[in-house]
C-alpha cells in the first residue's frame, strides 16, 4: 500500500495535473537518443556523441519532474494502488537509469565512473523499457486496465496469447422487447458503461467510486452514497449531471460525451422506484413522462448516442463562419466554440463581456447563420438588441437572465422557427412577454424566476400549453419533477441549483 508523504492540497494538484504533459518529454527524450544511437553506432547517421548526452541530459531532468508530479497527483486517489504502485516504481526506474547512462556518458563524469562505458548501454536499453512499460500501465490507470492492448488485432492476439477480440462500443444496443427488459441489465447499466465506467472502475475509481457493478455503485465513494433510493432529487449522481458543464463537480467532465435527457429521465426514474436489481420494466411504476424514454430504447435513442439532436436545427448544413469574424468575437471578448464541426453551428457566450451592449451586437450579425446557443446573460442588453437576434434564424438556446430586457423586445423573436431554451431569469419580462411566445411551435422551456411574470400567468401558459415547461422559481426538491418533464437544461439557468 502506498502511504503519501504530503497531502492532497490545492497546490499539490494544481502542480500533479501537469504529469500527463510533463511526462511526455522523457518519452520523447529517451525514443531520439535510442534512434540517434542506433543511428550513429550502425553508421547510418553522423551525431557527435555531445549530442546524445546532451538529450539524455534532460531526459533525466524531464523524467524527475514527471515523477515528481506524478507522485502529487496520486495524492487525489481514485486509482489501483497495486497498479499505481507499479507505474510510481517503474517511472522512478525510468528517472534513475536515464541519470545512470547520462553520468556514465558524460566526458567528465563518466571517466571517473570505473566500468562506466560497459554500464552505459545496459542503463540505457532499460531506461527506454522502462517508459514504455510505464506508458501502458499510465494508459491502464487512466483509461482502465488494458486499455492499451484491447483491440490488439490477430494474428498477435493468438500469438500473445490473448483472448479473441470482444468489440465494445458506448452505443448502446436497442432493446427487443423493452417491457421485459431488467431496469438494472438492460436499462441502467448499459448507460452508466457508456458514460461512467470510463473514470469509475476497478483500476481507476475517481472520487473512490466504482460503478461498474450495482453492489459498489450502491456502496458510494469519498462523497457518501452514488444515490439515494426512492430520491432521484437528493442523489448525488444524478445533480452532478444536472450541473453546468463548466463546473468542476459536473459529471461526466467537460469534454467526455454526456449523458442525454432521456439517459438522465431514466436513472432517475430508477432511483425513484427503489434501483431494483433484479425487477423488469413490466413490474415497475412507469408515469406518462417517462414512457417516451423507455418507448425510445426499443429504437435506441434514449440510451443510446449522446450526439442524437434535441432539436431540428442540428440537421441543418450552413457553411463556415469567417475566422476573421470569429477572432473579431473574441477580441471583444466573447468565447466562440463549435458546437458541431460537421454542420459548423456555434456557441457565443459573453459570460466573460459583461459590458456587451446593443452596439456590439453588430459583431454578430456576420455569423448570425451559424449561432445556434447565445448567452448573454449578465450583459449591457437591451430591447434593441432583441430585433437583431430576431433575425437569427438558426438559434436554439437563447439567455437573457439578468439584463434589463422587457415584453417589447422578447415578442420580437416569437418567429424565429428553432428557438427552443429561452432564460429570462431577472429581468423585466411579465405575463404579456410569456404569452406572447408561448405559442412557438419548438420552446421547450422558458425560466422565468425572479422576472415580472406571474404565477397566475404561468399556470395559464402551462394548461394552454401542456407540452411547455415554464420554471418560476426552483428547488433541489423539484428536481424530478422536471426531469420527467424531460428537461436538464435547468442546470444552465443560473437558478439556485445546490452543489452536492
Amino acid at each position: 500500500m502506498l502511504y503519501p508523504l504530503l497531502q492532497a492540497s490545492s497546490w499539490a494538484l494544481f502542480i500533479g495535473r501537469f504529469h500527463p504533459a510533463l511526462v511526455h518529454f522523457p518519452i520523447g527524450f529517451l525514443l531520439i537518443a535510442a534512434l540517434l544511437e542506433i543511428g550513429r553506432r550502425s553508421g547510418k547517421i553522423n551525431v557527435n556523441e555531445t549530442t546524445v548526452v546532451f538529450i539524455l541530459f534532460w531526459s533525466a531532468i524531464s523524467a524527475t519532474f514527471a515523477c515528481i508530479a506524478g507522485y502529487l497527483l496520486s495524492l487525489g486517489g481514485g486509482y489501483d494502488e497495486e497498479l499505481l504502485g507499479d507505474h510510481m516504481w517503474k517511472g522512478i526506474g525510468v528517472a534513475a537509469f536515464a541519470w545512470v547512462a547520462w553520468l556514465v556518458k558524460s566526458d567528465r563524469v563518466g571517466k571517473l565512473i570505473p566500468f562506466g562505458k560497459v554500464a552505459y548501454l545496459p542503463a540505457f536499453g532499460i531506461a527506454v523499457l522502462l517508459t514504455m512499460s510505464a506508458g501502458h500501465d499510465g494508459g491502464s490507470l487512466t483509461h482502465g486496465a488494458g486499455y492499451l492492448t484491447q483491440y490488439t488485432p490477430e494474428p498477435f492476439r493468438s500469438l500473445a496469447g490473448m483472448s479473441p477480440l470482444e468489440e465494445k462500443t458506448t452505443e448502446i444496443k436497442p432493446i427487443a422487447n423493452v417491457e421485459q427488459a431488467l431496469v438494472y441489465k438492460d436499462v441502467v447499466q448499459p448507460i452508466l458503461e457508456a458514460r461512467c465506467v470510463q473514470c469509475h472502475n476497478a483500476s481507476k475509481k475517481k472520487g473512490d467510486l466504482r460503478m461498474d457493478e450495482l453492489a459498489l455503485l450502491v456502496k458510494g465513494g469519498e462523497g457518501g452514497p452514488a444515490f439515494v433510493s426512492g430520491k432521484s432529487a437528493e442523489s448525488d449522481m444524478i445533480k452532478r449531471c444536472l450541473l453546468e458543464e463548466r463546473d468542476d463537480d459536473h459529471m461526466p467532465p467537460k469534454g467526455k460525451p454526456q449523458l442525454t435527457t432521456d439517459q438522465i429521465t431514466l436513472l432517475a426514474w430508477w432511483i425513484d422506484q427503489g434501483a431494483p436489481s433484479d425487477k423488469k420494466v413490466a413490474d415497475l411504476k412507469v408515469s406518462e413522462e417517462v414512457k417516451p424514454a423507455l418507448a425510445s430504447l426499443g429504437k435506441g435513442g434514449a440510451s443510446g448516442s449522446s450526439k442524437k439532436p434535441e432539436s431540428a436545427v442540428f440537421s441543418l448544413k450552413v457553411p463556415p463562419a469567417d475566422e476573421k469574424n470569429i477572432q473579431a468575437l473574441r477580441k471583444a471578448g466573447l468565447i466562440v466554440n463549435a458546437l458541431s464541426q460537421d454542420q459548423n453551428l456555434l456557441e457565443v457566450s459573453a459570460v466573460n463581456a459583461p459590458a456587451f451592449g446593443d452596439k456590439e451586437m453588430a459583431l454578430l450579425a456576420p455569423v448570425s447563420e451559424q449561432i445556434t446557443w447565445l448567452k448573454l446573460g449578465g450583459t449591457k442588453v437591451t430591447d434593441a438588441a432583441l430585433k437583431d437576434i430576431a433575425k437569427f434564424k438558426n438559434l436554439n438556446k437563447l439567455h437573457l437572465e439578468h439584463t434589463i430586457v422587457t415584453d417589447k423586445g422578447i415578442a420580437e423573436l416569437k418567429n424565429l422557427p428553432y428557438l427552443g431554451y429561452l432564460n429570462v431569469v431577472d429581468t423585466k419580462v411579465g405575463d404579456a412577454g410569456l404569452k406572447s411566445i408561448a405559442g412557438m411551435k419548438e420552446l421547450r422551456s422558458v425560466y422565468v424566476w425572479e422576472s415580472a411574470v406571474t404565477d397566475t400567468a404561468v399556470s395559464q401558459v402551462t394548461k394552454q400549453y401542456p407540452g411547455l415547461l415554464v420554471v418560476n422559481g426552483f428547488s433541489e426538491a423539484e428536481v424530478a419533477q422536471f426531469l420527467k418533464a424531460g428537461d436538464t437544461t435547468a442546470t444552465a439557468a443560473n437558478v439556485p441549483v445546490k452543489k452536492p
